[in-house]
């Protein structure tokens, strides 16, 4: 098993668990070029588009709160004074946290000084005074990144004693175990205002004011899914496929996820914002993987995920529960005891219900995993897809074209409230699990159908009339392409409800479709803005995390006149280098 000796976490801070395996920063060597990475946002929309001007990725919005900060502060108009010289790598210097940016980190200001750098210090919080190790700097950008040595005077919005993780402070996990959750939701508030503001190129006025973020009826215990893993042995290189090498544990690696700033593992044992069900599978794999080492020769990563089983109480008999799985978590509620379980097989089937919605996938597949949050979040978006007091002049809404739809979560919970609904989504597979979950939910196939097709030329085929649609977004972290928005646009629905995990390139998108696309007419001119933002709000679907999830509601300006009314194929007019 790997050690569990651990060195003392920084003063004032619950926590910061580590293992012997595991480098403190002091002992370790240059992080190189130490920005946040993140693989899947690195080619984003915005670098082939001529529309699309961001990626929104964490380089971006950093930099857009360090800007923010050094105005409030007067530092970032002294342009002409001379620069004071940077502290040496691994110097410790005395900061007083200002604020927490929208990548969740604090930003701080070096006291008796008047330096225009600003230092991005994780777990930390506006007020901490402390002592920080710098790790690296970011000239250009005016920003450096630095770790908390000790807490001189703590925050005071910091209550250490709600730290619930002994890896707190050390893995990248969470970030906001020490902050009260109604300051966690105000900041996260906070994070969907910025990002609009900075990233959706829009006039204020046109921006409506933000909803309080819709908080998780759990705040722990509430993921239904974590991957673990582990790295290779040590001396394993990427040649050593082609060359018929094949390497071997000598000891157990550590299993669990990334330490904050770094590529290395930290073991985890117990990860608590896992459901009571995922931690136990947690156990169960980490004593299997010890049992079996000698059959791995590189790293991999151990898939949980919870699945339930739902019994009417009448049919319940706790005598057949006793000796039983160790493993099985029984909860009751209502009607039913809900039986839970964790699998492991990504190819396995999960269930998940959501008030009386049950939803059957393969494990490895995609799903919301905060259920406790969902049945809240459904309801939000049922009773926000549809005009609260339609116009009688307005025709009545009664399509729904769900593009992601994924394995069918919202057009199969919307289904009622539509004459049709049509899901779309690039995989095949998502369509096949959609179709069954429809099924199983007895939706009909006259009602709700689906279909396999990439979302960026999905509007070629749909019929249903512009002014009695509403088309549901869920698009991944990079948002919608430039294709995608020119077909919305030029199809023109009465009403798009966006949901995203990435409220920046959702504040993007949003943009370029209230403030217009060059060269595309959507039926008011050339370049013209077809839409307004109705309401703006934040769901935490990740407490103790930097993470909100933003559903942003559009309702169509004015009327799209007879030739544009009729349901039938896109024309769009775009300029001779788009496409529709």
């Amino acid at each position: 098993m790997a050690s569990s000796a651990a060195a003392p976490a920084p003063s004032g801070i619950k926590g910061a668990k580590r293992y012997a395996e595991t480098p403190l920063r002091s002992e370790e060597e240059s992080r190189g070029s130490y920005k946040f990475k993140n693989k899947r946002m690195r080619k984003g929309h915005g670098d082939s588009s001529q529309i699309l001007k961001t990626n929104g990725s964490n380089e971006e919005i950093l930099l857009e709160d360090v800007t923010a900060l050094l105005k409030s502060t007067n530092l970032g108009r002294e342009g002409n004074r001379e620069p004071e010289p940077l502290p040496e790598r691994l110097a410790e210097i005395e900061v007083t946290i200002h604020q927490i940016s929208s990548t969740g980190d604090g930003l701080g200001l070096q006291n008796d000084s008047n330096s225009d750098q600003v230092y991005v210090i994780p777990f930390s919080a506006p007020g901490d005074v402390v002592t920080a190790k710098i790790f690296k700097h970011f000239r250009e950008e005016k920003y450096s990144m630095a770790d908390i040595v000790k807490i001189h005077t703590p925050s005071p919005h910091r209550d250490d004693s709600l730290v619930n993780c002994q890896y707190f402070a050390s893995c990248s996990g969470c970030q906001f175990q020490m902050l009260p959750y109604d300051y966690q939701l105000a900041h996260k508030k906070s994070i969907v205002e910025k990002a609009y503001k900075n990233f959706a190129n829009l006039p204020p006025e046109l921006i409506p004011a933000i909803g309080d973020t819709i908080g998780s009826p759990l705040q722990y215990g509430y993921r239904t899914k974590l991957t673990p893993h582990f790295d290779g042995p040590p001396d394993a290189r990427r040649s050593d496929g082609r060359n018929g090498i094949i390497r071997k544990f000598e000891e157990l690696p550590p299993i669990g996820f990334m330490k904050k700033g770094t590529r290395t593992t930290i073991d985890i044992e117990d990860c608590p914002i896992g459901t009571e069900a995922v931690r136990k599978g947690n156990k169960r794999e980490r004593k299997r993987v010890a049992d079996e080492l000698d059959k791995y020769h590189k790293g991999a990563t151990l898939l949980l995920r919870e699945t339930t089983e739902r019994i009417p109480k009448s049919e319940y008999e706790v005598s057949k529960e006793e000796g039983a799985d160790g493993d099985v978590v029984v909860e009751e509620k209502g009607d039913y005891v809900y039986k839970k379980t964790c699998i492991t097989n990504p190819n396995a089937k999960t269930t998940e219900y959501i008030d009386d919605f049950k939803f059957v996938n393969p494990a490895g597949a995609f799903f919301q995993n905060n259920n406790s949050i969902l049945p809240v979040f459904t309801q939000y978006i049922r009773e926000h897809i549809l005009p609260s007091s339609p116009s009688p002049s307005d025709p009545k809404i009664t399509h729904l074209i769900d593009a992601y739809s994924g394995s069918g979560l919202f057009t199969i919970t919307l289904s009622s409230l539509f004459t049709t609904s049509l899901g779309i989504d690039i995989s095949a597979s998502s369509i096949t699990s959609a179709t069954t979950n429809a099924s199983i939910n007895s939706v009909p196939s006259s009602t709700a159908k689906f279909i396999a097709a990439d979302a960026a030329a999905l509007f070629a085929s749909i019929e249903t009339p512009a002014a009695e649609t509403v088309v549901m977004i869920d698009p991944p972290r990079k948002g919608c392409d430039e294709s995608f928005l020119k077909q919305l646009v030029g199809y023109g629905p009465a009403r798009v409800v966006y949901v995203s995990c990435n409220v920046h390139t959702q504040a993007r998108d949003i943009g370029v479709l209230v403030g217009g696309m060059k060269g595309v007419d959507g039926g008011l001119g050339e370049g013209a803005g077809c839409y307004e933002i109705e309401s703006l709000c934040g769901f935490d679907f990740f407490p103790q995390t930097g993470h909100v999830e933003g559903v942003a509601v559009l309702r169509r300006k004015g009327a799209r006149g007879e030739e544009n009314g009729d349901a039938g194929k896109v024309e769009a007019k775009v300029e001779s280098n788009g496409s529709a």
